[in-house]
């Protein structure tokens, strides 16, 4: 009962000096101008280009696998060096001058220092070349070494905060010491360095390892951020909770950016949808070719960083002779794999063109399904006559949240034709895959 009722009255101090700290906090970044902060940002990604130039060559082709490898390794050195440098000062100053905070910091470094080796080994065999096992390369290996990363942090946000709770429950001064103050002042700045350097090279060539690391940085820098100020205020305040606080807060922020990665991660290995900029450009590219009259049932998937295949059914005019449509997309498919990261295998449909009744029809059917969400589209369109009605043979792309059911749409259609033309039959095949990356035809 004493020791519930001491807790009820720490705790308005804990609510106070929290409230402090995070004013702390801000303040020692509002008191920077704006000026001052794209300063420094600007002088940290100087460092960033010059290591690119020194030990990445040909560092602006940022599609070619081999200079990928090498950013890879870059950064998974650089990440090696810094977190053990840091591990080992902030270890020696938890131990030292007894900060917890500061502890469980430097062994969040050394955890940092086993992603880093992840990151560098995934690299190495992301670059191997596609094998009999392996038809369409290693580059997911960077996706899978990302989720493990995201699993290490979570854990350690785990750990973290099972000793911060300690911390408070049983709460213990901390020696105040200069040198951690340096310490911990040198961590941010490196950190903050880190989290630039990797999110450029995530962002620039397109790797989700790098981002998860550059992810894992930030929240590095801000839960050292936090255990300086906690120490700044602990020693002017004497509040000996503050530290076991700050280490809880960091463990929450480091737990969220680890779950973060992995759903990131693991949506992309189970075949995440591709982002809408990847399937606009292979549409324009292939829709710039003379005698396409369009395209639909695109399906892109993603084998890894900047590695797609993709395949796609190509509308083309029957009346063409076969092989000069062959001829047509045997150079899409080429144009595709020289100038593009896409491996494409394309389907050749020919379609009538020009015939006013069958495209009436068309307008007629295009029109009824537009009336139900205008991002389903109509395909492989024909007309078939018989002697006693018409057979309009087509498929109707609907979305994956489309409400009605496949015999339920077949119906709609049948009715709604049926009430302009008695005599026609819809024969309706419903595709509810990417039909929202489906082209409706001319």
């Amino acid at each position: 009962m004493r020791k519930a009722n001491c807790y009820l009255a720490v705790f308005p101090s804990l609510i106070l000096h929290t409230i402090v700290l995070c004013r702390l906090v801000s303040l020692m970044w509002l008191a920077l101008t704006v000026k001052s902060q794209k300063k420094i940002i600007r002088r940290l990604n100087f460092m960033t280009k010059l290591l690119l130039k020194l030990f990445v060559p040909n560092y602006a082709e940022t599609q070619n696998g081999t200079v990928r490898q090498h950013v890879g390794k870059l950064s998974g050195v650089v990440g090696i060096v810094l977190n053990t440098l840091l591990a080992v000062a902030k270890i020696a100053i938890g131990l030292l001058f007894g900060v917890m905070s500061a502890l469980a910091d430097g062994i969040n470094n050394l955890t940092d220092c086993g992603s880093n080796v992840i990151s560098l080994v995934s690299f190495k065999l992301a670059g191997k070349k596609a094998d009999k096992d392996h038809p369409y390369g290693h580059q997911r290996i960077e996706y899978v070494s990302a989720m493990v990363v995201g699993v290490i942090v979570a854990v350690l946000a785990l750990q973290l905060a099972r000793d911060s709770i300690d911390k408070i429950i049983s709460p213990t001064a901390s020696e105040f010491s200069w040198w951690t103050v340096g310490v911990l002042g040198a961590s941010i700045v490196v950190k903050l360095w880190m989290f630039l350097f990797n999110r450029k090279l995530g962002n620039t060539y397109g790797s989700e390892l790098l981002k998860a690391t550059a992810t894992d940085s930030l929240s590095d820098s801000c839960a050292t951020l936090g255990v300086l100020a906690s120490v700044i205020v602990a020693k002017y305040t004497g509040f000996v909770y503050l530290d076991g606080i700050v280490g809880l807060a960091g463990a929450v922020l480091i737990g969220v950016a680890g779950v973060g990665i992995l759903r990131d991660t693991m949506s992309k290995l189970l075949g995440k949808a591709p982002d809408k900029e990847v399937v606009d450009a292979i549409y324009n590219r292939i829709m710039q070719f003379d005698g396409v009259k369009g395209i639909h049932d695109l399906e892109v998937h993603n084998y890894g960083p900047n590695k797609f295949y993709a395949s796609v059914h190509v509308e083309v005019d029957a009346a063409v002779d076969v092989m000069t449509s062959h001829e047509l997309v045997d150079n899409i498919e080429r144009d595709f794999a020289e100038h593009t990261d896409v491996t494409l295998v394309i389907h050749m449909d020919p379609i009538v063109v020009g015939d006013p009744v069958l495209d009436g029809y068309r307008k007629e059917v295009k029109q009824i399904v537009a009336q139900l969400d205008e991002r389903f589209g109509v395909h492989d369109f024909r007309m078939v006559k018989g002697p006693q009605r018409i057979n309009l043979i087509f498929d109707v792309a609907v979305t994956f949240d489309c409400a009605m059911s496949d015999g339920e749409l077949r119906n709609y259609l049948q009715s709604k034709v049926a009430e302009l033309h008695p005599n026609v039959y819809v024969v309706a095949t419903v595709d509810r895959q990417s039909c929202e990356y489906t082209s409706q035809e001319n």
